[in-house]
């Protein structure tokens, strides 16, 4: 592959709704443009994009993987980022590290819920937009409807530049209204033709709207045409390339990435008109010494790079792709990691074609490739120059909202199921993978139920572990609503010295079940020898793990040490702790003891149209409403609500909200658990003890 300038790349990422054809868009701009033989599908797991086992088993896009299109001397890396949104984490990185998101759209349905996210998180990582209107083959196509839609959600900024000639199984070309020229056909039947006399009226609307959409984007240019009614082809494309820099003019293209029809004109708009690197810059830290610190996109400015994904793999090891954002990288350049602090050593320099790795000798600024074997490396990390270092923002991941206790399904496969786990972290930090303490369970997080599906599926097939995922354990907690005295004595005799303990303790509720247990030493004239207080309360702490309800650990519990007798042979630190125990049991059986269970603090933000079912849900999972805000043009609905209720609320909110909405939730109190789902969980547990037993 040649090396090419800063000036003749471009970087794109191709985002959008599940299953609109943007893996099959950039197999047809790979086909188009000659770098793959023959055009692969999805349907037969053949892409170049979605290599992974994981894609090619269940016909979905499941990593962001990147795939440069060599077009007319200029490189244009392609990433395409799945659109499910149990894998919204692969979107963060790549745009971090593209100029342009191209949002695809099916002609038939128009703008989808992934396109609405899509657009908002390029607006909100400054990046610039076009429409790919794609699936102009299929039946009921309708480019005018879709282009209409777009205009009326997003504004005067979105408009028309390839527009198609016929639809559905008519779609046989389109017109460049920039060049006010007509092509149809495909890859080597593409052919130019005379603009056809029924778009007459059609394209010279268009091309008023682009005319003036140019001129809104340059202060010049809009004095120029209000003066003269008009501008130059030549103004036009000054104006529409400024414009898509700053986000003002966001074009629409219509191909179909199963025929081929329109391909070879998105390439040409993307080398003529979509924005190089050249002129960006990012900014960051010197870690040594807090400055800020501006990097431009330019080979004169010293060497740094951004690690937007990681892909790790048992055989192959582990590859850092990067973009590279000043300097120029070779296989000898020196790397210093500015997050780790560390000098790192690379296994070679690759430029990556979904799962093909080509050696390359250079990358310069504004280019993506791929460093193999860095040891110390991770998503979101800074590379640069270890003399001038530097240090970006890193990526901010979205927080987990789907949980799963995992386990090794085979014993004796716990070390392998953990060190996959690591490993697959390295690959989605989206995942977390946490011990609860209280359960001692490990706890598997991620955005959804097919997520943590597809990451038990990869331990098996990458690592060779096999993995169980259930329900988390709730952490139930007990406590007393009454005060009572218990005796507890331990007498026994079987030969020699024997043993004896007896105490009498007052068992009494706090009132505050963030103070787990408070001991009172009220012992006069000595019934209990000084030296033996210590093994009760020893004894209390070692027992309170285990209520007497259900076995949860015991909670907002006092208890007052005020008589007792000894023996002075028999009695001991052991015999006092025994004694302990058996107070405690009988006393808390009778204080009345209840159990108690995590509240959920829980925040959902939705539209507003779906307000009435989100507050219905929440009501039927126990839930309280706390209140309503207006957040980011949304309501947020502030809630309460136990975290038995909770599970599988991140699927429920998706399928309830068409995906629109999102929630987030945070421990807030304990609470006692109503007398009938008491009873279910007090009967499960008696039953797993059994069990156990």
């Amino acid at each position: 592959m040649a090396d090419y300038l800063t000036q003749d790349i471009r970087n794109i990422a191709l985002m959008g709704h599940g299953s609109e054809g943007k893996t099959t868009l950039a197999e047809s701009m790979l086909f188009a443009a000659g770098n793959i033989d023959r055009q692969g599908r999805v349907e037969d797991g053949s892409t170049t994009t979605d290599y992974d086992a994981e894609e090619t088993k269940r016909g979905i896009s499941i990593s962001a993987a990147v795939a440069p299109v060599e077009w007319k001397k200029t490189k244009i890396n392609l990433v395409d980022v799945p659109g499910y949104f149990d894998f919204i984490g692969e979107a963060i990185g790549p745009l971090h590290v593209v100029n342009t998101v191209g949002i695809v759209v099916s002609s038939v349905g128009g703008i989808s819920v992934g396109a609405d996210k899509a657009w908002h998180a390029a607006e909100k990582n400054g990046r610039a937009r076009m429409f790919i209107i794609n699936q102009m083959d299929r039946e009921n196509a309708d480019y005018d409807k879709v282009l209409h839609e777009l205009r009326e959600t997003y504004g005067g900024s979105v408009v028309p530049l390839i527009v198609p000639i016929g639809s559905a199984a008519n779609f046989k070309g389109v017109v460049n209204l920039l060049e006010n020229k007509a092509f149809e056909g495909a890859g080597k039947a593409l052919k130019e033709v005379p603009v056809p006399s029924e778009l007459a009226d059609t394209m010279e609307q268009y091309i008023q709207e682009v005319t003036e959409a140019a001129a809104e984007a340059d202060d010049d240019l809009l004095e120029k045409f209000f003066e003269q009614g008009e501008l130059s082809h030549e103004d036009i494309l000054i104006g529409f390339r400024k414009g898509m820099r700053t986000g003002k003019i966001v074009p629409v293209v219509a191909v179909s990435a199963l025929t081929g029809v329109g391909v070879a004109k998105l390439l040409d708009m993307a080398v003529d008109y979509l924005n190089s690197p050249v002129g960006t810059q990012m900014e960051g830290i010197n870690p040594k010494t807090d400055e800020a610190v501006v990097r431009k996109c330019d080979n004169a400015d010293p060497f740094s790079a951004y690690v937007f994904k990681t892909v790790a793999d048992p055989f192959v090891g582990k590859l850092s792709l990067i973009k590279v954002v000043s300097g120029s990288l070779t296989p000898a350049t020196n790397l210093y990691n500015a997050n780790q602090e560390k000098n790192e050593k690379s296994g070679g320099l690759f430029m990556m074609r979904g799962k093909k790795q080509t050696s390359v000798q250079v990358l310069n600024a504004g280019d993506i490739g791929a460093l193999s074997k860095l040891n110390f490396t991770e998503t979101g990390d800074t590379l640069c120059d270890p003399g001038q270092p530097v240090k970006y923002q890193g990526i901010d991941f979205p927080e987990p909202s789907f949980s799963k206790a995992v386990y090794a399904a085979k014993q004796g496969e716990e070390d392998k199921v953990f060190t996959g786990l690591a490993r697959l972290h390295e690959e989605d930090p989206s995942i977390t993978v946490s011990k609860n303490t209280e359960t001692t369970e490990t706890i598997l997080s991620g955005q959804g139920e097919l997520h943590l599906d597809v990451v038990r599926s990869k331990l098996a097939t990458k690592f060779g572990a096999t993995a169980a995922l259930e329900d988390p354990k709730v952490p139930y907690r007990e406590t007393i609503r009454k005060t009572v005295s218990a005796q507890g004595r331990h007498k026994k005799q079987s030969g020699g010295h024997g043993q004896f303990g007896d105490v009498w303790i007052e068992f009494s509720p706090i009132g505050d079940t963030n103070i787990e247990f408070e001991f009172v030493d009220n012992v006069v004239g000595g019934v209990v020898p000084r030296n033996f207080i210590p093994s009760v309360e020893k004894g209390l702490r070692e027992n309170i793990v285990r209520g007497v309800l259900a076995g949860y650990p015991m909670v907002g519990l006092r208890a007052r040490l005020y008589d007792g007798s000894y023996h002075a042979v028999d009695s001991s630190e052991m015999a006092f702790k025994t004694a302990a125990r058996i107070a405690y049991r009988k006393g808390c059986q009778d204080a009345s003891p209840v159990l108690l269970e995590p509240i959920m603090s829980v925040k959902v933000l939705v539209p507003d149209e779906y307000m009435g079912d989100i507050m219905g849900d929440i009501n039927k999972r126990r839930g309280r409403i706390m209140g309503m805000d207006q957040v980011e043009g949304q309501q947020q609905v502030s809630a309460e609500v136990p975290q038995s209720e909770m599970f599988k609320y991140a699927t429920d909110l998706r399928s309830m909200t068409q995906a629109r909405g999102s929630f987030t939730m945070a421990f807030e109190r304990y609470e006692e658990v109503p007398a009938d789902v008491a009873k279910k969980v007090i009967e499960s547990a008696k039953r797993e003890e059994e069990e156990e037993d």
